[in-house]
């Protein structure tokens, strides 16, 4: 899988810059061919290097205005299933391996506090799963971003 190339970097910041522009639009703004930028779109996609569309909602506009952070501790025997189960979980919208005292960080979306209390039982009831922990965000400083990554590998 090839890595994200400086041309490949100003695409992306010419379309995080206006979504809804076509093919046409950006090739115009960034001085390349239609096929160029399509064709690179296209790659991106399909190798799974650009995010699928939904994760620009917030999920407050969907009614889930809390956000948490759970770290989960699983049995090690029943990994692969337990990650599963977990990610079968629609408040569920990032899971991710770690290390430290936890075995994944969660990041779960409830309505409110009682919403929350439901789904950290339902974490809790998949196979695997042996003890959580729990922090509610009180306030997203920096929403994840990688707009200056990508300005500085396309050498703005």
């Amino acid at each position: 899988m090839r890595n994200v190339d400086p041309v490949d970097a100003r695409i992306l910041l010419a379309l995080d810059a206006d979504p809804q522009a076509t093919t046409v639009a950006l090739a115009d703004r960034l001085g390349l061919a239609r096929n160029t930028v399509q064709s690179r779109l296209k790659r991106l996609e399909e190798s799974g290097r650009l995010g699928e569309p939904s994760r620009r909602l917030s999920p407050a506009a969907v009614g889930y205005p809390l956000l948490a952070l759970i770290t989960l501790s699983i049995s090690q025997r029943v990994g692969q299933p337990t990650h599963e189960g977990i990610s079968r979980i629609p408040e569920v919208v990032e899971l991710l391996v770690t290390t430290g005292d936890a075995d994944l960080l969660a990041r779960v979306v409830a309505r409110d506090t009682d919403d929350l209390h439901r789904i950290t039982n339902s974490l809790l009831e998949v196979p695997g799963v042996v003890r959580s922990n729990t922090a509610i965000v009180l306030q997203e400083v920096q929403p994840l971003s990688v707009r200056r990554l990508l300005e500085r590998h396309a050498g703005q």
